[in-house]
């Protein structure tokens, strides 16, 4: 879609921006809004019932995506900012994340973490055009920019109110808003479209690898019983047993890290051993490491060297962690989090690693812990029931399986392709109306005839 410029321009202060409309203004952003104007102190009653938002819940893209009810006296201690409707949330610590988002259609106890400055519109400010001005990627990444520290960077709300922000006259704000919401939801419905067909492609992919590792590719093979609920039937010629009667399972430990000169080496020294954790497999062949221990880390803990075709699960960890998998195509040693299950004669190793993808959402249900975040046992993982093709047959499964595969992740990667090509294209449209760059009354106008 063409759209059309403004008539006139002059040259913008703002230094990303080239120009700006001759009637517009560049205004830093504490001149059109105030920052943090209400705060919860201790004298508040212990019992109060919030809806808590933090850093976790939000995102540039869906918004405030949750919040959690408290009772004030067992909330964080960062639980202090008070929004309200039309406020924009701002990231001011890890914003590399780009958690900002406006406050529309939220509880009337919304409190947000102190990591947040709340922005709130002054009036001759529409709270829906200050929602996009705050959401455009060059003010975000200026933002970034002004953040200091490399591991946790941060800024401070004052320095968020320096930043210049391109400024029409409120009518105009009330037009470009009404055309940005529109077009917006066009494509934030294409973009959940996309997003929907990738979860879709993803649970194919899954079930291709179930029906293979449990059924076979002879749709009139004869079954029988597996013995397992959850496994239902099985090929009658395929024999069954439990992992640890076919594969012997182990994991590791972590060396310390008190003393690092002992312990911890570089890839570049050549009798270093690269150490696995669970954030350094992905459900695929592991190739390489981020960390490396010494013969003495070896030596001194129950860390040891695992061969190449290993098979990888992660035992425990946040975020979904519980069953993901890897397989080795290194020699290395792994930390106590991941279960190692080493390679044997009765199975091809790529096989193995299939069946323990089959295998991950059945351990993430039956993940159990006192915390939040779930754990399985290496003793579950070797009473787990595994029925075993011969060799032959395993060998045709796979092939069967990577020749689906490729077609689904073919699929998988246009979508995403498209998902990309979706996003930016917000982002631009987002960027070219509010500063001016593109002129929107007359198609607003239009619209409004048309209705």
């Amino acid at each position: 879609m063409s759209l059309p410029s403004y008539p006139e321009y002059v040259a913008s202060p703002i230094h990303w921006l080239h120009k700006q409309p001759i009637t517009w203004a560049a205004k830093p952003v504490k001149v059109i809004a105030s920052i943090n104007d209400e705060t919860l102190t201790e004298a508040v009653d212990s019992e109060r019932t919030i809806e808590y938002v933090d850093i976790g819940s939000v995102s540039l893209s869906k918004g405030i995506e949750k919040t959690e009810t408290l009772l004030f006296g067992e909330s964080p201690s960062r639980a202090r900012r008070v929004p309200r409707e039309g406020d924009v949330l701002v990231s001011t610590v890890r914003t590399y994340l780009k958690a900002i988002a406006p406050v529309t259609n939220q509880p009337s106890n919304l409190v947000a973490s102190t990591g947040f400055a709340v922005v709130r519109p002054k009036p001759e400010i529409e709270p829906s055009y200050l929602k996009y001005a705050l959401q455009e990627e060059h003010f975000i990444q200026e933002v970034i920019s002004r953040s200091t520290g490399v591991s946790y960077p941060a800024i401070n709300a004052c320095d968020i109110g320096r930043v210049l922000v391109s400024v029409p006259g409120k009518d105009e704000q009330q037009v470009i808003a009404t055309f940005l919401d529109r077009e917006t939801t066009k494509i934030d419905a294409l973009i959940s479209e996309q997003q929907r067909l990738i979860e879709l492609l993803q649970e194919k992919r899954q079930s291709v690898i179930s029906h293979a590792v449990t059924k076979g590719l002879n749709p009139n093979a004869p079954m029988k019983g597996s013995g397992v609920e959850w496994l239902g039937e099985v090929p009658e010629h395929w024999e069954t047993g439990k992992i640890k009667h076919y594969f012997r399972t182990t994991s590791g430990s972590t060396p310390n890290s008190d003393k690092p000169e002992l312990y911890y080496t570089t890839e570049e020294d050549e009798h270093g051993t690269p150490w696995i954790r669970t954030t350094d497999i992905d459900n695929d062949e592991v190739n390489t490491a981020v960390v490396f221990i010494t013969p003495k880390a070896l030596g001194d803990t129950a860390c040891k060297a695992l061969p190449v075709n290993t098979v990888l699960v992660a035992l425990y960890g946040g975020g979904g962690t519980v069953g993901k998998n890897g397989i080795l195509k290194i020699e290395a040693a792994v930390n106590q989090a991941l279960c190692g299950i080493l390679p044997s004669p009765k199975a091809l190793p790529e096989y193995v690693h299939k069946y323990i993808q089959f295998l991950r959402p059945f351990w993430m249900e039956r993940a159990v812990s006192s915390r939040k975040a779930g754990n399985i046992s290496q003793e579950l993982v070797g009473d787990t029931t595994f029925p075993i093709p011969p060799l032959q047959e395993q060998m045709a499964i796979l092939r069967a399986i990577e020749e689906k595969l490729k077609e689904l992740d073919e699929l998988a990667i246009q979508s995403s392709e498209s998902l990309v090509l979706l996003e930016e294209r917000r982002s631009a449209l987002i960027s070219a109306a509010v500063t001016g760059q593109i002129d929107v009354r007359g198609l607003v106008e239009a619209e409004a005839g048309k209705q």
